[in-house]
């Protein structure tokens, strides 16, 4: 019988990217579900995922930078696909947040929706129901959530910007 884990699953990236914010810093299990309002099994299951997959190095604790933008750019698309729905209250979040939003003006605004949120837009399905509130404590997991969420929802411009700042931080 096979014990892997079985495919990546949405919180996966969340985590993988909050490991990213806190710069590969010494961090543990239970500092990373408080962060980002998560069970510790999650993390711990999340993390046996992504060492399996390639996207944690072999001790499990420092994200494989050049392969994860690899799965960035060619597949969180495909397979964590996102169309904007009806206009809810919530935190911008794509190319309605920074740094994006200081290239791109655009009168279509893109939200995780979130009832404390300040503004109005289309709403976005975030990768888990906690990016909203984890991303208001942490502006850097806030700006790598954003450029994702252009990866999954965003024009070909918009990605390719995206693209260009991702790799500038994870190349």
């Amino acid at each position: 019988m096979n014990n892997s884990p079985i495919g990546m699953k949405p919180q996966d990236i969340l985590i993988l990217l909050k490991i990213i914010s806190l710069g590969n810093e010494n961090w543990n299990q239970m500092s990373l579900a408080e962060s980002l309002y998560m069970s510790q099994s999650e993390i711990s299951q999340s993390l046996a995922r992504s060492k399996y997959s390639g996207l944690l190095d072999g001790s499990g604790k420092k994200v494989m930078f050049r392969t994860f933008f690899d799965f960035l750019k060619f597949g969180i698309s495909v397979v964590y696909p996102v169309k904007p729905g009806t206009i809810v209250r919530g935190i911008p979040t794509a190319h309605s947040a920074e740094p994006l939003s200081d290239f791109i003006l655009s009168n279509e605004m893109y939200v995780w929706p979130y009832p404390f949120g300040e503004n109005r837009g289309q709403a976005i399905t975030p990768l888990y129901p906690s990016v909203a509130k984890a991303s208001l404590i942490d502006k850097k997991l806030y700006e790598l959530l954003s450029l994702t969420e252009c990866l999954r929802v965003g024009r070909l411009r918009e990605k390719n910007l995206a693209i260009e700042h991702f790799e500038r931080i994870l190349c």
